[in-house]
């Protein structure tokens, strides 16, 4: 891809296909790449043709976390750096992975290569992680650079792998090969590379047929959970299953089910 976008986007048979176009540089998150990947998300949210996305990387990373370019100033800045990383982080990096976490359709990464620091986070808040082989996941912060992750970093590996093996990898930096990562749960599968688009594209594509809206019900569910109470989420699910059940999908849904039929969605 020579395109000089850092994002691409392709929209096929209801699927929002989005390539992360920084090969170069391993596709790291500068501030072009960063606010692209959140007017993207926040664009999609609101077109009712897209109802699924895949995030992906060009060449042979997925992302590699922050930039040089901007690892480079902030070393310049002596002891304003922490403000300036603080503020980066509040104004840029943070409304993009709020953007990300709030889209309302399945969001798949076809982690192509490796996703370190930010990169890590970045397939790490994605609903279903499809990753190659090769691929590996690294959170480089504290060991190389002396810092702490972020882009959520340190909620989404704990949570997602648990305790001892997210604060391991944040203490150590230590690579998670995409095999071990399926393995311990922290993503959904890993595949043979070459077959990495295609996986990823067939489960985009059967989830894009489905019922769409309740998805986006599902993934608010999911969301709420983490630090909500058991009687909270019960109340929480008795809203959301009003909303669904007031839907077309729902009615199409009971329909096909009575007549032994396959259901035809339409994400309403």
């Amino acid at each position: 891809m020579t395109d000089q976008q850092p994002l691409l986007r392709e929209d096929r048979d209801g699927v929002a296909w989005l390539t992360m176009n920084r090969p170069q540089a391993l596709n790291a998150l500068d501030l072009g790449l960063t606010r692209a990947l959140r007017g993207a998300f926040t664009d999609i949210a609101k077109d009712g043709a897209v109802r699924a996305v895949v995030l992906t990387g060009a060449g042979r990373a997925f992302n590699a976390g922050a930039d040089m370019g901007l690892l480079t100033r902030l070393s310049d800045a002596g002891d304003a750096a922490g403000d300036l990383v603080a503020d980066a982080i509040e104004n840029d990096f943070n409304p993009m992975m709020r953007a990300m976490h709030a889209l309302p359709v399945p969001l798949i990464a076809a982690v192509n290569g490796p996703a370190a620091g930010g990169g890590a986070s970045l397939a790490l808040t994605c609903d279903i992680v499809v990753a190659a082989r090769s691929a590996y996941f690294q959170l480089t912060f504290g060991p190389n650079l002396g810092i702490v992750p972020d882009l959520g970093g340190s909620w989404l590996f704990p949570n997602g792998a648990g305790r001892a093996q997210g604060l391991g990898m944040a203490l150590t930096a230590e690579r998670l090969p995409a095999p071990d990562a399926a393995a311990s749960g922290l993503i959904w599968s890993c595949v043979y590379d070459d077959r990495l688009l295609d996986e990823a594209g067939g489960l985009a594509n059967r989830l894009a047929r489905g019922p769409t809206r309740a998805y986006g019900l599902i993934k608010e569910a999911f969301r709420e959970q983490a630090t909500a109470t058991l009687p909270e989420q019960l109340h929480l699910e008795a809203r959301l299953q009003r909303e669904a059940g007031r839907s077309k999908d729902f009615a199409e849904g009971v329909s096909a089910f009575i007549e032994g039929r396959a259901a035809r969605f339409t994400g309403r």
